[in-house]
């Protein structure tokens, strides 16, 4: 069973998502985005979720999620996918270079496949970008776009996806 779980910023994604894996014994947290030292805010951030998981999930920080997904040997969640996305436009130097396109979706393809391939249980956290605004800065439309993507594609191999707003999950 793999499950897409998607949503707006602090509407409830990862409480739902580690809600799904509470009764497995063993569970693997795939953290795949860039870290952010100098960010106080973010790094508050990252601490509540960890303070939230079961002592006993395995945490694995790991910006290659393709490689990360096919050395599962259980379940897993990752959390999330717009990190990881955010992580490989930083690499790719997409905010203002150009000729990254294709090098990016090969990336997006590794990650659908590997997720697809995976015999275990697996959670997706992703961020909904389609409900807001087209922003007015190119960074943000090519994230959102990208992004969009990749939900769609995440989404078209998974078992189920839920939309979480204001801690309400909707099953699509």
């Amino acid at each position: 069973m793999k499950t897409l779980v998607t949503g707006g910023i602090r509407s409830g994604k990862s409480r739902c998502a580690e809600d799904l894996l509470a009764d497995e014994d063993r569970v693997t947290y795939i953290a795949p985005g860039p870290r952010w030292p100098d960010d106080h805010e973010w790094r508050a951030r990252v601490a509540a979720h960890r303070i939230r998981r079961p002592a006993h999930w395995r945490t694995v920080e790991d910006r290659d999620l393709a490689g990360a997904l096919s050395r599962l040997t259980g379940p897993a969640l990752i959390d999330c996918l717009n990190t990881w996305l955010t992580g490989q436009l930083d690499d790719l130097d997409a905010w203002s270079g150009t000729g990254w396109e294709t090098e990016l979706q090969q990336r997006i393809d590794a990650v659908v496949s590997a997720w697809s391939a995976s015999p275990h249980r697996l959670v997706a956290v992703t961020n909904e970008v389609g409900l807001g605004l087209v922003s007015e800065h190119l960074a943000g439309r090519v994230f959102a776009d990208w992004l969009g993507r990749l939900n769609q594609q995440m989404a078209d191999v998974s078992d189920e996806v839920i939309l979480v707003i204001a801690g309400r999950r909707l099953r699509l």
